[in-house]
């Protein structure tokens, strides 16, 4: 019994860390600059963003071509620009953990 709650904390951690490696990555790609997870700041917060697109087949895609070629008009009149910073990968990763925001 104390092996096993010993070993919660380290599920926990392991459970944590990709969404916390996406957000690394969200951050160190400037995505953080105009996005929060929970609240709008230029852009949409990507709570908001995933709830949007729930359920969508194909929104990993609209979302990785989004980040890698910007886009307009969906959340307002302020547009996204592209980031030119992030590789095809990088917004395929990015765009899966959007989605996973709850």
């Amino acid at each position: 019994m104390k092996r096993t709650a010993a070993l919660l904390p380290l599920t926990a951690l392991i459970a944590c860390a990709p969404a916390l490696a996406d957000q690394a990555l969200a951050t160190s790609k400037n995505c953080m600059a105009c996005h929060a997870v929970d609240k709008k700041l230029v852009g949409p917060a990507y709570k908001d963003v995933a709830a949007k697109y729930a359920g969508q087949k194909d929104a990993a895609d609209k979302l990785a071509t989004k980040i890698l070629k910007g886009g307009s008009g969906v959340w307002g009149p302020v547009p996204m620009p592209a980031n030119t910073q992030v590789t095809e990968a990088e917004a395929r990763k990015l765009a899966a953990w959007v989605l996973s925001i709850k």
